[in-house]
Protein backbone atom coordinates (compact mmCIF):
# COMPACT_ATOMS: atom_id res chain seq x y z
CA UNK A 1 0.00 0.00 0.00
CA UNK A 2 2.25 2.88 -0.73
CA UNK A 3 4.45 4.79 1.11
CA UNK A 4 3.74 7.09 4.07
CA UNK A 5 3.86 10.84 2.70
CA UNK A 6 4.81 13.69 4.96
CA UNK A 7 6.09 17.38 4.36
CA UNK A 8 5.38 20.23 2.61
CA UNK A 9 6.27 21.12 -1.13
CA UNK A 10 5.47 24.31 -3.12
CA UNK A 11 4.62 23.14 -6.30
CA UNK A 12 3.28 25.79 -9.30
CA UNK A 13 0.49 24.36 -11.76
CA UNK A 14 1.25 24.65 -15.14
CA UNK A 15 -0.76 26.91 -17.85
CA UNK A 16 -2.95 23.31 -18.91
CA UNK A 17 -3.42 22.60 -15.45
CA UNK A 18 -0.57 19.92 -15.03
CA UNK A 19 0.88 19.24 -11.89
CA UNK A 20 4.35 17.75 -11.81
CA UNK A 21 4.50 14.68 -8.86
CA UNK A 22 7.32 15.77 -6.48
CA UNK A 23 10.47 13.44 -7.30
CA UNK A 24 10.59 11.95 -4.14
CA UNK A 25 7.05 10.86 -4.02
CA UNK A 26 6.54 9.28 -7.46
CA UNK A 27 7.37 5.54 -6.98
CA UNK A 28 5.77 5.50 -3.59
CA UNK A 29 2.61 6.93 -5.37
CA UNK A 30 2.39 4.64 -7.87
CA UNK A 31 3.39 1.79 -5.89
CA UNK A 32 3.13 -0.63 -8.82
CA UNK A 33 0.38 0.51 -10.00
CA UNK A 34 0.49 3.71 -12.12
CA UNK A 35 -3.27 5.05 -11.51
CA UNK A 36 -3.94 7.54 -9.07
CA UNK A 37 -7.10 9.61 -7.75
CA UNK A 38 -7.47 12.82 -7.52
CA UNK A 39 -10.81 13.92 -5.36
CA UNK A 40 -12.76 17.19 -3.24
CA UNK A 41 -12.46 17.16 0.24
CA UNK A 42 -15.15 19.30 2.31
CA UNK A 43 -12.91 21.46 3.53
CA UNK A 44 -12.16 23.24 0.02
CA UNK A 45 -8.90 20.98 -0.42
CA UNK A 46 -8.15 18.03 -2.93
CA UNK A 47 -7.16 14.63 -2.07
CA UNK A 48 -4.06 12.89 -3.93
CA UNK A 49 -4.27 9.18 -3.10
CA UNK A 50 -2.29 6.36 -4.48
CA UNK A 51 -5.26 3.74 -5.70
CA UNK A 52 -4.27 1.12 -3.17
CA UNK A 53 -4.83 3.86 -0.44
CA UNK A 54 -8.30 4.90 -1.84
CA UNK A 55 -10.28 1.90 -2.28
CA UNK A 56 -10.40 1.48 1.72
CA UNK A 57 -11.96 4.50 1.67
CA UNK A 58 -14.33 4.41 -1.27
CA UNK A 59 -15.62 1.42 0.00
CA UNK A 60 -16.27 3.33 3.17
CA UNK A 61 -17.53 6.29 1.41
CA UNK A 62 -19.95 4.16 -0.44
CA UNK A 63 -21.34 2.93 2.59
CA UNK A 64 -22.83 6.21 3.99
CA UNK A 65 -26.35 6.88 4.34
CA UNK A 66 -28.21 8.02 1.56
CA UNK A 67 -30.82 9.60 3.62
CA UNK A 68 -28.28 11.85 6.38
CA UNK A 69 -27.92 14.90 4.20
CA UNK A 70 -24.92 15.95 5.59
CA UNK A 71 -23.45 12.36 4.83
CA UNK A 72 -24.70 12.36 1.36
CA UNK A 73 -22.85 15.87 0.84
CA UNK A 74 -19.46 14.58 1.75
CA UNK A 75 -20.23 11.24 -0.41
CA UNK A 76 -21.17 13.82 -3.48
CA UNK A 77 -17.93 15.85 -3.19
CA UNK A 78 -15.70 12.01 -2.60
CA UNK A 79 -17.15 10.31 -4.68
CA UNK A 80 -18.61 12.45 -7.50
CA UNK A 81 -15.36 14.51 -7.75
CA UNK A 82 -13.05 11.16 -8.12
CA UNK A 83 -10.86 11.24 -10.98
CA UNK A 84 -8.56 8.31 -12.01
CA UNK A 85 -5.51 9.85 -13.40
CA UNK A 86 -1.97 8.27 -14.73
CA UNK A 87 0.79 10.61 -14.62
CA UNK A 88 2.96 11.04 -17.74
CA UNK A 89 6.26 10.36 -18.89
CA UNK A 90 7.01 13.36 -16.73
CA UNK A 91 5.68 12.72 -13.96
CA UNK A 92 2.76 15.18 -14.33
CA UNK A 93 -1.00 15.07 -13.76
CA UNK A 94 -4.33 17.03 -14.73
CA UNK A 95 -6.06 18.28 -12.91
CA UNK A 96 -9.62 19.27 -14.33
CA UNK A 97 -10.99 22.50 -14.84
CA UNK A 98 -13.84 20.94 -12.41
CA UNK A 99 -11.47 20.10 -9.53
CA UNK A 100 -9.57 23.05 -9.98
CA UNK A 101 -12.54 25.06 -9.96
CA UNK A 102 -13.33 23.75 -6.41
CA UNK A 103 -10.37 23.73 -4.56
CA UNK A 104 -9.93 27.63 -6.56
CA UNK A 105 -6.30 26.49 -7.25
CA UNK A 106 -4.43 29.19 -9.59
CA UNK A 107 -1.08 29.20 -10.19
CA UNK A 108 0.81 27.95 -6.73
CA UNK A 109 0.18 25.03 -4.68
CA UNK A 110 0.63 23.36 -1.41
CA UNK A 111 1.22 19.83 -1.32
CA UNK A 112 1.03 18.33 2.12
CA UNK A 113 1.72 15.04 2.91
CA UNK A 114 -1.04 13.29 5.66
CA UNK A 115 0.44 9.83 5.36
CA UNK A 116 -1.63 7.41 3.03
CA UNK A 117 -2.02 10.74 0.92
CA UNK A 118 -1.83 14.02 0.38
CA UNK A 119 -3.72 17.59 0.68
CA UNK A 120 -3.43 19.85 -2.39
CA UNK A 121 -4.01 23.40 -1.14
CA UNK A 122 -4.21 26.78 -3.23
CA UNK A 123 -1.46 28.32 -1.79
CA UNK A 124 -3.57 31.67 -0.75
CA UNK A 125 -6.39 29.60 0.40
CA UNK A 126 -3.99 27.56 2.46
CA UNK A 127 -2.81 31.12 4.13
CA UNK A 128 -6.35 32.15 4.93
CA UNK A 129 -7.06 29.12 6.32
CA UNK A 130 -4.46 28.51 8.77
CA UNK A 131 -4.59 32.27 9.66
CA UNK A 132 -7.87 31.68 10.40
CA UNK A 133 -7.39 28.36 12.53
CA UNK A 134 -4.77 29.88 14.34
CA UNK A 135 -6.16 33.08 15.30
CA UNK A 136 -9.10 30.55 17.07
CA UNK A 137 -7.09 28.77 19.57
CA UNK A 138 -8.89 26.32 21.13
CA UNK A 139 -7.87 25.20 24.85
CA UNK A 140 -9.78 22.37 24.28
CA UNK A 141 -8.40 19.31 21.89
CA UNK A 142 -10.50 17.61 19.55
CA UNK A 143 -12.16 14.03 20.32
CA UNK A 144 -9.52 11.37 20.10
CA UNK A 145 -6.78 13.37 21.08
CA UNK A 146 -7.51 14.03 24.62
CA UNK A 147 -3.79 13.62 26.45
CA UNK A 148 -1.77 13.79 23.30
CA UNK A 149 1.38 15.73 23.64
CA UNK A 150 4.44 17.03 21.88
Amino acid sequence: MGGTFHGATVITLDAKGRLALPTRHRDALSAGKSELVLTAHPVGCLLLYPMDAWEPVRSKVEKFPSLDMQASWWKRLLLGHEEHLTPDASGRILISPALRMYAKLERELVMFGQGSYFELWDHGQWTAKLTQAMAQPSSTPPPGMEGFSL
